[in-house]
Order: C-alpha cells, then sequence, then structure tokens
C-alpha cells in the first residue's frame, strides 16, 4: 500500500505501523539499520535529487533565498525511515541544485506546544530576521483535539521560531503558540501548516483546515508583527467528493498545506488532499480578502505531495514538492531511507490562463555526454540510431519533440539490467488523435493543450527511481519505479509509431551532486 501524508496521521492514530511520535530506537533496530556503505551502493537512491543521507523525509518546508544561498527546510525523522518524530531538517545550496546538509533546525521540545512533532510550515524575511511558522502537535483528550481519534487525539497549533544567523543554523523559539487554537465554537478536521505572507501594512496567514463532513478549507488571520493574529474568516473553501473515509483528507474535508501567492495579474492557491497537489488561480479581492477562483487543475499527476514555494535570486517563483515513496513501508523502512524532494521547477501564468511549469535552468548544469538523433528518412537507420542512445545507471535527461499527426505515435522508457536480455517498460507517452484529450502517461489521460498542433515536447529527468516528467511545460508527472538486485538498469527509448514523427531526440548523461549518495 502506498504510504501518503493524507492517511499518515490517520494510520497512526487509528493504531497502525505509521506513527512512533514519541518512540525511539530499540538495541536491536539500532544494530538493524542499513550503513552508509549499504545505503551508498543503493542503486535506487537518487543523485541529484535533493534528500537526507537517511530515514525518512516529507514536505518542504519554508524554503528561502537568505544572504545569497538558498535554504531548504523539510520534515524529517532522525530515528527511522518511516514516519513520526517530526523535525525540520536543514540543507543549504547556491544554485538549487547542489546541496550540503546542515545541522537539524528544528526539533519538539519535551513538554513544549511542538512536543509531538515540528510539523509543516513557511519561513518569512522581516527585517533582518527570518520567521518560520510552523504547527506543533502534542497529545490531548478528545475534546481538546483538533484531530480527534479518542485516546490518541492531538491538538495543532501555530508556533514561531526566528534566527538572526546567516547561515540559519541558530534558532530561537517562542515558549507559546502564536495561535493555540481554532476560532472558539470552530469544529476542523484540522489546524495546520501555516503560510504568512506580507501585503502592504499587515500580515496575512493561511491555515489549512476544513469541517466534517461538508468541505475541505482555508482559514485566514492577519497580523501586525508575525506575534499576535487575529482570525478574519474562511479565504476559500470547496466540497467534499465522498463519504464514509477514515481520514479527512481523502475526501476532501481537510485540505493541507495551502499557499496563496502572487503570478502575474492573478493570485494562485495550491493545496494538497486526495493524495494530489492542486491550483486554482483567480483574483484575489484585497478590501473583503476573499479568494475567486477562475481555473483549477493538478499540479502533478504522479507520487507529489505537499508541494511549497519560493522566490528564486530573480524573482521567479519556483515550487517545490515532496516525492513519496510508492512501495511498501516494510521495503523503504528496510532499505533505511524514504521520500526525496522534487527538483525545482519555475511556476508562470500561461496564455490560456493556466500555469506553465518548466524545471528550472539550473538543473541544465548537470548536463555532460550528450547524444542526439541524426533524423532522416529511413525507419531503419533511426531505429537503429535509438537502439544506441542509453542512459546509465539511471541518471540522466531525455528531451523529445514530435509532430502528432493523423495516427497513433509516443515513446516508451525502458529499463535493462546488466546481463539481462529482458526489459521492462517504466513509462510511456501515447499521441491518439482520436481520444477526447490526445495525450496519455502510462495510460491515463492527461488534458494537454496543444496549442501549436504539430509540436509535442517531453522532457524526462530519471534518477535512481523517480522519473519527473513535463508536457509541453503544461503538465507534470512523477514517476516511482523500483527493481531488484544492486545494479541500476540502462535506459534506453522505443519510438511508438513511426520515427519521422520525431523533430529532435536528445539525451544526457547527468552528473551525480554526491560522490557517494549520502549528502543528497
Amino acid at each position: 500500500m502506498k504510504i501518503t501524508r493524507r492517511n499518515l496521521l490517520a494510520r497512526s492514530l487509528a493504531g497502525g505501523t505509521g506513527l512512533y511520535m514519541f518512540r525511539r530506537l530499540s538495541v536491536c533496530e539500532a544494530f538493524a539499520m542499513p550503513t552508509q556503505k549499504r545505503l551508498a551502493e543503493d542503486p535506487r537512491r537518487p543523485q541529484f535529487h535533493l534528500l537526507p543521507a537517511a530515514h525518512w523525509m516529507n514536505d518542504p518546508n519554508g524554503p528561502i533565498y537568505w544572504h545569497g544561498k538558498y535554504h531548504m527546510f523539510y520534515q524529517y525523522n532522525p530515528y527511522g525511515a518511516y514516519w513520526g518524530d517530526m523535525h525540520w531538517a536543514h540543507a543549504v545550496s547556491p544554485d538549487m541544485v547542489h546541496w550540503t546538509h546542515l545541522p537539524i533546525a528544528l526539533a519538539p521540545t519535551p513538554s513544549g506546544p511542538d512536543a509531538g512533532g515540528c510539523f509543516t510550515g513557511t519561513t518569512v524575511v522581516d527585517a533582518e530576521t527570518v520567521t518560520a511558522i510552523y504547527t506543533g502537535v502534542v497529545s490531548v483528550l478528545e475534546d481538546q483535539a483538533t484531530i480527534r481519534a479518542g485516546a490518541n487525539s492531538l491538538r495543532e497549533s501555530q508556533c514561531l521560531a526566528f534566527s538572526t544567523d546567516a547561515e540559519l543554523k541558530q534558532w530561537t523559539k517562542l515558549p507559546k503558540p502564536i495561535i493555540d487554537a481554532p476560532p472558539a465554537g470552530m469544529h476542523v478536521t484540522g489546524f495546520r501548516d501555516p503560510s504568512p505572507w506580507r501585503q502592504r501594512d499587515w500580515w496575512f496567514m493561511t491555515i489549512g483546515s476544513g469541517f466534517p463532513h461538508q468541505f475541505g478549507a482555508v482559514l485566514l488571520y492577519r497580523s501586525k508583527d508575525l506575534r499576535h493574529w487575529e482570525y478574519l474568516h474562511v479565504l476559500v473553501s470547496g466540497e467534499s467528493a465522498e463519504r464514509n473515509a477514515t481520514c479527512p483528507v481523502n475526501p476532501g474535508d481537510m485540505w493541507e498545506c495551502p499557499e496563496l501567492f502572487p503570478l502575474g495579474d492573478k493570485h494562485v492557491l495550491i493545496f494538497s488532499m486526495q493524495g494530489k497537489t492542486y491550483w486554482k488561480i483567480g483574483d484575489l479581492d484585497v478590501k473583503e480578502m476573499l479568494f475567486h477562483p477562475e481555473k483549477e487543475g493538478l499540479l502533478d499527476y504522479g507520487s507529489y505531495y505537499a508541494s511549497k514555494t519560493q522566490l528564486d535570486a530573480s524573482g521567479n517563483r519556483i515550487v517545490w514538492g515532496w516525492i513519496l515513496e510508492a512501495r511498501p513501508l516494510a521495503e523503504y523502512r528496510a532499505a533505511g531511507w524514504a521520500g526525496m524532494m522534487s527538483l525545482p521547477r519555475v511556476v508562470t501564468l500561461a496564455r490560456d490562463g493556466g500555469l506553465t511549469l518548466e524545471t528550472a535552468p539550473a538543473v541544465r548544469v548537470l548536463r555532460e555526454r550528450r547524444q542526439a538523433l541524426k533524423i532522416s528518412s529511413s525507419e531503419e537507420k533511426n531505429t537503429e540510431q535509438i537502439g544506441k542512445l542509453a542512459i546509465q545507471n539511471c541518471c540522466g535527461e531525455v528531451l523529445c519533440t514530435f509532430k502528432p499527426g493523423a495516427d497513433k505515435c509516443g515513446l516508451s522508457l525502458l529499463g535493462s539490467q546488466p546481463n539481462q536480455t529482458a526489459t521492462e517498460t517504466w513509462l510511456t507517452l501515447q499521441y491518439d488523435p482520436a481520444a477526447q484529450h490526445p495525450i496519455s502517461l502510462d495510460g491515463t489521460a492527461i488534458p494537454v493543450q496543444l496549442s501549436d498542433p504539430h509540436r509535442v515536447e517531453v522532457n524526462i529527468y530519471i534518477d535512481g527511481s523517480v522519473a519527473e516528467v513535463s508536457v509541453n511545460k503544461q503538465i507534470t508527472y512523477t514517476k516511482r519505479f523500483y527493481y531488484r538486485g544492486t545494479d541500476a538498469p540502462t535506459m534506453t527509448l522505443r519510438v511508438l509509431g513511426r520515427t519521422t514523427n520525431l523533430s529532435s531526440l536528445e539525451m544526457w548523461q547527468l552528473s551525480p551532486i554526491s560522490r557517494n549518495r549520502l549528502t543528497t
């Protein structure tokens, strides 16, 4: 069963295997943990995605550009490759590509409002101070809880820590929450993931929430000083999709990780539920402080959740996401690591009113050993050339454009391990002119708008056990794939239909950002 953020709390509160919030490793478990050598030799670990040297990670928290460097914080369990004991891990980069791990930024404070975990939040710059606002969790009686499950009920409150350190290594916490509970009399399905921003003389902040058996919602607060907050109203809400679900996030009765930000002449709201991250584009009524959506869609169609954005050094809006595991808990717990950060994606407004998503150009610095197809009119020669194109060690990039016409066409990504003749198909993109949505990924139709009917561009980043796919810079799809053995397969392509439909085909080997996979 795939473990996602949306059901971790539900499973753990029900007594499942997901939560180890207050427990430390036994002696037997400590000896059973994978060694650095075994982790470094695991071919399924990525080579150019950010993840800790070992153990569990999930949501990106408060990515920020500060004093000429990019800082990424993320949810982290320092005690094992399973969800629980939530800390804020910390990494720093000069370019959003090459990362160095720093000491843990935030850890639970015994008897404090975050004794049960430092959950997801946001960082903002206020003068020369970086402030982190995050959700703290403690175990309480059911009548005091925001997540109710009898004896295992939890209360979520919003906490604040700040740093004036140029490297953001030293943090000071306020001893009490800045918002200790939802508004009086409000019965919620959750109360977490704060996201503040400055607007003229006020700080505003969204908090993910919702109402039982009704709908998910985003609550809006405001403050003059980041420490004293006034509840305003529900900024925006939705509708539930299913009933009788054990976890309120599944039917949409809880919206996680909401974030509202300006983009061009519009505002964008992103939030996560039902295992996916969604976007809504519309107008923010700055007088009434209400958001009016006009268009919506999915931020990613695959294993991608709990996204968070930041501005880069040039003012571009960058979105990050948690790439979660798609293998059983027992497997990734035994492997000693779970989850990774997505590559940075630049977000802009598209001409059709939607979003354009493009992997940040900074990632191209990793390209080496370019291979390219010299397209001819001969199917035989083209096929022979394509058969010789390959990416070694599951560490590379594919950039392909083709000309869709009256016939089906597309491509498949294949993997073959050393000394084996059999190949496995890891990913398939197909164009079918007869379909309502002519582009499909792994058999699922995706709503790509072919503004240029004679061009489809596919960009694929392949890394260890993940492929990040972009189609026409409109649709992104994150695919997890796993294989047995101690060697990563060689990745090749198969063209579906005539090779003369291709306009271009390039492949690069990508250089790892770490010498041993342990510093990524």
